[in-house]
């Protein structure tokens, strides 16, 4: 049985507002997962939830195989990181560090050489008699992880601990925490509405929308293999490409360009026909100049955007809008014509009524 199970859990508050949907999932010992979606989609009340900080109004959450549900936070072994990293202002690192052996009757020799010890880890030695007020974002940040980690528990939540970071510090800190989480090899939830944080940090993703669950899986099958169209929409920067129609002689429209499906739906194609489908494709999918077995496009250059390592490119075909990911040797003037091809095996078909997506011929 999986470390951590989630069976069927709901959230309602008093007022009627479902939060969280019918949430099942399981977790195994040692598994760094990331809750990842828009704000307000339900990750940080699941969290709250298995943390004990909410009653789960309807549904079952087992730790190891037991049920936890009316278990207070103490008693489910885990430690919480929050956004705001709540720490004591008035108490120094390393007091702020060794509260919470304090608080559990830990001996003070003991209690000084895990403070050191997890202070050594975090880089934060020199900063041990500092108060909060007189560290950085980030320095405070490790002081919040550093709290978490020292009491050696099963289950790590982290609620959006980065967000109030630089950008150099979020890269920074990014890997310092999957670095501690190796180190420590325990169970780690971690929530987030940055798609590059999960997709760096995770095991395995879970996709939230409107407190339902919209996918689980590694990053590779969610940027590969998406579910729906709101899944590859929202993994992936930038976002993937739609070009939505509906199926008139086994083709949809991209501009002046016929898109004929036949290629990649074989037999299905039929049961598509007069129906409503969405044709996706990343924008580093694409292929510059063309090549066989591909989809061929003629465009216009709208916008460049010069990143460096890459370029991203805004095009326009008619009433029809992409951005392609170009090598920054390969990018074309403003207003120009641009021709490229995307392979069929990087295309991703989804269903238009339903945006569940549909299995291609190339589908792995």
């Amino acid at each position: 049985m999986a470390y951590l199970t989630l069976k069927d859990v709901n959230k309602i508050y008093p007022n009627g507002y479902h939060a969280v949907h019918d949430f099942n999932l399981e977790i195994e010992k040692g598994e760094f997962i990331v809750f990842v979606g828009s704000s307000g989609c339900g990750k940080s009340t699941t969290l709250r939830m298995i943390a004990g900080l909410e009653d789960i109004s309807k549904g079952e959450f087992l730790i190891d195989g037991k049920r936890a549900n009316e278990m207070g936070p103490r008693e489910r072994g885990i430690a919480m990181v929050f956004q705001s990293y709540a720490l004591y202002p008035h108490m120094s690192v390393y007091d702020n560090l060794a509260f919470g052996l304090t608080l559990q009757g830990v001996d003070e020799d003991v209690i000084d050489e895990k403070v050191r010890r997890t202070a050594a880890v975090l880089g934060l030695t020199d900063y041990l008699d500092r108060m909060p007020r007189a560290l950085s974002g980030g320095q405070r940040q490790r002081v919040a992880v550093g709290r978490a980690i020292i009491r050696k528990v099963g289950v790590f939540l982290m609620d959006e601990p980065l967000s109030n970071l630089d950008a150099k510090q979020r890269v920074t800190m990014r890997s310092e925490i999957t670095q501690i989480h190796r180190e420590t090899e325990a169970t780690t939830i971690y929530v987030t509405h940055d798609q590059t944080e999960a997709m760096t940090m995770a095991d395995r993703i879970v996709v939230m929308r409107d407190g339902r669950i919209q996918q689980v899986g590694t990053p590779y099958e969610l940027y590969f293999r998406p579910a729906n169209v709101f899944v590859a929409g929202f993994i992936g920067e930038p976002p993937m490409n739609f070009v939505r129609g509906t199926v008139k002689g086994g083709c949809i429209g991209f501009g002046a360009t016929q898109i004929n499906l036949a290629p990649i739906l074989e037999e299905k194609l039929g049961y598509y026909e007069g129906k409503p489908i969405v044709f996706g494709f990343r924008p580093e999918a694409i292929r510059l100049p063309e090549e066989k077995d591909a989809y061929r496009f003629r465009c216009q250059v709208e916008l460049t955007e010069m990143l460096g390592d890459n370029t991203n490119v805004y095009i326009s075909a008619g009433e029809d809008r992409a951005i392609l990911k170009v090598d920054p040797h390969d990018t074309h003037e403003m207003d120009a014509a641009l021709e490229f091809s995307v392979p069929y095996e990087s295309v991703s078909l989804f269903d238009g009524e339903t945006e569940q997506v549909i299995p291609t011929k190339y589908t792995k």
